[in-house]
């Protein structure tokens, strides 16, 4: 299934002709709406298989990309964390448990998915993650040309 892409415009330059000045893109709002439809078009399509998708953040640092996703109860056995090119995919099961009095424990349960895209300078070889106290965290490290540098400059 082919998603819509969102295609880059120069901006309209406008203003009193001072600088710097403010740019006007009218197609900006058709733009997020495009990439709000896509975003809805992947999740929809995730959910067929999927019966919920857990809470996560998403962080960047100097060196790494750093995802954490709420999965409490679970081991490292019951997750799954799969790179496919520039996609990381972080799912598994969660099955009910029973307390010892035989009540239910109230979370919830079923498969679960959580997909994000990669940017271009993960380095997708060197991914580890650690689960500890319900949170996974899978640091993605930046290739050596993706980490940003100081530049010297002369004169």
């Amino acid at each position: 299934m082919a998603l819509p892409m969102r295609r880059n415009r120069a901006p309209v330059q406008y203003g009193g002709g001072s600088w710097p000045g403010r740019s006007w893109d009218p197609f900006t709002e058709f733009q997020q709406l495009w990439d709000q439809m896509g975003r809805l078009f992947e999740q929809s399509a995730e959910t067929e298989t999927a019966a919920w998708r857990p809470l996560a953040e998403t962080e960047e640092t100097p060196d790494a990309y750093v995802v954490r996703t709420e999965l409490p109860g679970l081991r490292r056995e019951d997750v799954n964390v799969e790179v496919d090119g520039n996609e990381l995919r972080i799912s598994g099961e969660i099955n009910e448990e029973e307390k010892d009095k035989g009540n239910m424990l109230r979370r919830r349960t079923g498969k679960f998915v959580y997909r994000t895209i990669l940017p271009t300078d993960a380095d997708t070889e060197k991914i580890d993650g650690d689960l500890r106290d319900g949170v996974l965290a899978v640091r993605v490290p930046k290739t050596e040309q993706g980490r940003s540098r100081r530049v010297q400059i002369k004169g």
